[in-house]
């Protein structure tokens, strides 16, 4: 009797490739990086074909090293490559029809931006449905320093990553100068709040509100944002609280990762509070 024929995943394998694959597989679910040993234990591999590998991912730019050159970690290209490939299709997909009922009911525009090659790309823009209103235009390159998206989305990374998309960052035509101290002091804020409150540094008399869309391993993979205008006639739009907590149901129905006590529940949870236009008080309770 013949053995059984070897599958075509036995028939073609490439070691070498798969080496490669599984260290950034292990990489990916880890959001402060991991030494070469450790990367060496967890793959159970030998450690001289570790260190051959890890080297050439770093030469690729698909694995950076920490500023101390002790830790290893996933670097920002495969996002990157991800943005010219339809998953990114996708998000905007999924996010458009969020983004238009937060519109019509904050009253309020909104946009979705993305990290591109050191700055952050408008992927996705819903204007607000009165006759007055803000919004930033679809595929506008936008600060990365100075705005709440850029904020956002460098507070949400590893320091390993924060520090790689600050290395490409190249400024944008009114940008604010880099100022390290504040900006760490501003990160951390943000972590511990969740989301951004900010005067606009680019438009008076706007402030924006800026929440994370988070990944599997909890790094911001874009950011949602409102350039909240304040109305001072007689009509009595939503506040920027009621206009915050919308934002921030529409991001976490957006989110792929939850914390086991992250007040908008799991993801079908957070799409049904959004859908229900849930208030601050109830959000509240």
């Amino acid at each position: 009797m013949q053995a059984d024929d070897p599958t075509d995943a036995d028939r073609y394998r490439a070691p070498a490739l798969d080496k490669g694959l599984d260290i950034l597989e292990l990489l990916a679910e880890q959001k402060d990086g991991l030494t070469r040993a450790e990367i060496t234990k967890s793959l159970g591999r030998n450690a001289s074909e570790m260190y051959r590998m890890l080297e050439r991912l770093v030469a690729r730019q698909y694995v950076v090293r920490s500023p101390a050159g002790d830790r290893y970690s996933l670097s920002l290209k495969l996002y990157a490559l991800a943005h010219r490939h339809p998953p990114m299709n996708r998000l905007i997909a999924e996010a458009l029809p969020i983004m238009q009922r937060f519109a019509d009911r904050a009253e309020q525009s909104c946009h979705l931006a993305a990290y591109d090659r050191g700055n952050l790309l408008v992927i996705a823009q819903v204007d607000g449905p009165g006759t007055w209103g803000i919004s930033v235009r679809l595929g506008a390159r936008v600060g990365l320093i100075d705005t709440g998206s850029g904020r956002v989305i460098l507070a949400f990374q590893s320091a390993e990553q924060r520090t790689h998309m600050l290395a490409e960052h190249t400024r944008v035509k009114g940008e604010s100068a880099l100022d390290p101290l504040a900006l760490e002091n501003a990160y951390r804020q943000i972590r511990a709040d969740g989301f951004l409150h900010k005067e606009s540094q680019q438009t008076f008399g706007v402030m924006d509100v800026s929440f994370p869309l988070l990944g599997p391993s909890g790094q911001a993979i874009a950011t949602l944002t409102c350039p909240y205008l304040r109305r001072i006639d007689e009509y009595v739009a939503p506040s920027i609280s009621e206009v915050s907590a919308l934002l921030g149901q529409a991001a976490a129905a957006l989110s792929m990762f939850r914390e086991p006590d992250v007040e908008f529940g799991d993801s079908r949870d957070s799409r049904a509070r959004f859908e229900r236009g849930i208030d601050v008080a109830e959000g509240g309770r």
